[in-house]
This record gives C-alpha cells, structure tokens and sequence, in this order.
C-alpha cells in the first residue's frame, strides 16, 4: 500500500462579533478543509499556507500555535490503494473572500454548528470539535455568545 501525506489549514475569521469557518466543495462533493500534498522539504505548517493560497487566494492568515490534529483514510486510485495522512492546523484569516481553485465548486463561511453539519466526514466534524474548543479556551476574541 502507497503512503500519502497531506497538510491543511481549519480556517476561521471573526465577523461581526462571531466565529467562522471556512469549508470548501471538493471535485467529489465533499465538503473539507483545505488540504493538499506536500512537496519537495516542506514543513508541514508550509504546505498549509501554500495550500490555502493555491485553493482559495487567501494568503493574509496567520496560524495559531500550539493546535495540530492528524486523521488518516485509505482510497483507491488508479489501482492502487494509498494511506493518507492528513495533518490539519487552526489558521485566523484576515480575508473574506476566497478565490477558488479549479479543485473546489463553492465555498462558505459558516459558524462552527453550521460548518459541522456541512462537513461530510466525521473525521474532520471531530477536528473542527477540537479546533472549535482549542479556539474557545486560547482565542476568545471577544465573541457574542451564541
């Protein structure tokens, strides 16, 4: 079985005194994180930023130290099956708007109940939990309580 490593950002920005996520429409109608492969002697943390810029334009994001979570899947492709390793960090936009790669469909910002129903692996509804709750205990961002 081939090995795969991926690295991706949980994107979120703070607007009109709430929380929001980020989530993209991939080519197969999932909807994740942004994520992808990495190359050459990236770090993990710039195969994120790399990869949010190339799947949706943002660049002005800044990650949030001390949270990464891990989750792996296999899948079949071409013949072959391939383990993948997705690393996925907290990264706060200082963006809106997305400019979407040829890879996603649409995209939305959604609060964190929004973006957890909208999400179709429960692999990354468990990410966005500890995301969400990582987020609550070091960012407050003085947020209107829901």
């Amino acid at each position: 079985m081939q090995e795969a490593v991926s690295s991706g950002i949980i994107p979120y920005r703070t607007t009109r005194g709430k929380r929001e996520y980020l989530v993209l429409k991939g080519r197969t109608g999932d909807w994740e994180f942004p994520k992808g492969s990495i190359e050459d002697e990236e770090e993990l943390q710039q195969t994120a930023l790399r990869e949010i810029e190339e799947e949706t334009g943002i660049s002005e994001i800044r990650i949030i130290n001390g949270f990464r979570e891990d989750y792996s899947y296999v899948f079949e492709s071409r013949g072959n099956k391939i383990h993948k390793t997705v690393h996925l960090f907290i990264g706060h936009s200082f963006q809106a708007s997305a400019e979407l790669s040829k890879e996603h469909s649409d995209y939305q910002w959604r609060t964190y109940e929004q973006a957890r129903n909208t999400l179709t692996h429960d692999a990354t509804k468990e990410i966005l939990d500890k995301a969400h709750e990582y987020l609550e205990q070091t960012q407050p961002d003085n947020l209107i309580s829901e």
